[in-house]
């Protein structure tokens, strides 16, 4: 979407209704009142509760250390989808998504360090090392020497930690691997223009709705209502400029931006694991990856209508590639299910 032509952007209902050519409408039904755009924009833009789509959130405290990590998690049953954020959004990101991955497996979106509800001792430690070892932290706290089959999603930022973390190799559970829009040579070309995209953005709202709204008709969100949950828990209230900015200062953590991608692709590739690669368009593809592609290396899905974000652009397809990806893999909670293993004495079909 084109930002210079926000400022033309209609409010839903705030057209003008066509006048009648006669000065005496023939009834009273012929003009309809005209409705405040302030009040639509109002209910339209309202922030959503996370309630309505993750079952429980929790706090998990890092022994040893001063870090809180918020979890928000869903469903009871099957392996447990791992989500990890990009930079600058929050666990919430995965809302409207996880309502329905609920039903086949259990979801926990966590809100990495310097976003969302999360609360460490180093906000701006960003590097892709720290980032792995909270995951592994929380992991840990979590499910203890026992945890559940894991499949890792992980979208943009989040999607470099959920490839270095199958790339070590020290999650015992690990049985699947979801990257979403992140690939090493688009994100490497594009970190020359970080800078100016995050001073670019509006820096102060005064409210949440106007927050919304700035986010879906600039384009970084493209669904409303996941827009409606996510955004709020992106921002915090300035007391001092009595308005809402963003909660993560992503602009103070560039020495970390290069060391999230590079090396990105062949660490995807040698990851042993099946691996699932979600874009939102072909032109993200990298040489590497064109290749392992075409060796058969991974799946590969193209979400059309999508932005970057597809998880909350696009929630419905995204939980059904999900699901889909579990059930094509045989992942269940322990890890992957071997049907010949489990019914032996059933005849092969």
């Amino acid at each position: 979407m084109d930002s210079s032509n926000l400022g033309s952007l209609p409010e839903e209902g705030s057209e003008e209704e066509p006048q009648p050519t006669q000065t005496k409408p023939a009834s009273a039904f012929s003009s309809i009142p005209h409705r405040p755009p302030s009040q639509t924009s109002l209910q339209k833009y309202a922030p959503l509760e996370w309630s309505a789509y993750f079952d429980q959130e929790d706090d998990v405290c890092i022994p040893d250390s001063n870090d809180v990590f918020h979890v928000y998690m869903a469903g009871t049953e099957g392996p447990v989808v791992f989500c990890l954020h990009g930079g600058g959004y929050s666990g919430l990101s995965f809302a409207l998504a996880a309502s329905k991955i609920k039903e086949k497996a259990r979801v926990v979106a966590m809100d990495l360090r310097g976003h969302g509800k999360s609360s460490t001792e180093n906000e701006l430690d960003l590097s892709i090392e720290t980032l792995c070892n909270d995951v592994l932290a929380v992991l840990k706290k979590m499910y203890g020497d026992s945890p559940p089959a894991i499949v890792l999603v992980g979208h943009s930022m989040g999607g470099s930690v959920a490839v270095h973390l199958a790339a070590k190799k020290v999650l015992s559970s690990l049985c699947g691997l979801v990257v979403v829009d992140v690939v090493e040579g688009t994100a490497m070309a594009s970190l020359i223009h970080m800078q100016k995209i995050l001073s670019s953005r509006m820096q102060h709202f005064s409210t949440l709705e106007k927050a919304i709204e700035w986010s879906v008709k600039g384009g970084s969100l493209r669904n409303i209502e996941s827009a409606r949950v996510s955004i709020p828990s992106t921002l915090k209230y300035d007391d001092s400029k009595e308005c809402y900015t963003y909660r993560t200062r992503l602009e103070k953590t560039e020495e970390y931006w290069r060391g999230w991608y590079e090396g990105l692709s062949d660490k995807f590739l040698s990851s042993p694991i099946p691996k699932l690669l979600l874009l939102a368009g072909t032109d993200r593809l990298d040489r590497s990856l064109t290749i392992g592609q075409m060796q058969g290396k991974f799946q590969m899905v193209v979400v059309r209508h999508s932005g970057h974000a597809i998880q909350e652009d696009e929630p419905d397809e995204f939980a059904n590639l999900i699901v889909n990806f579990i059930s094509r893999n045989r992942i269940g909670p322990k890890g992957v299910e071997i049907p010949g293993l489990l019914r032996a004495s059933k005849p092969q079909s």
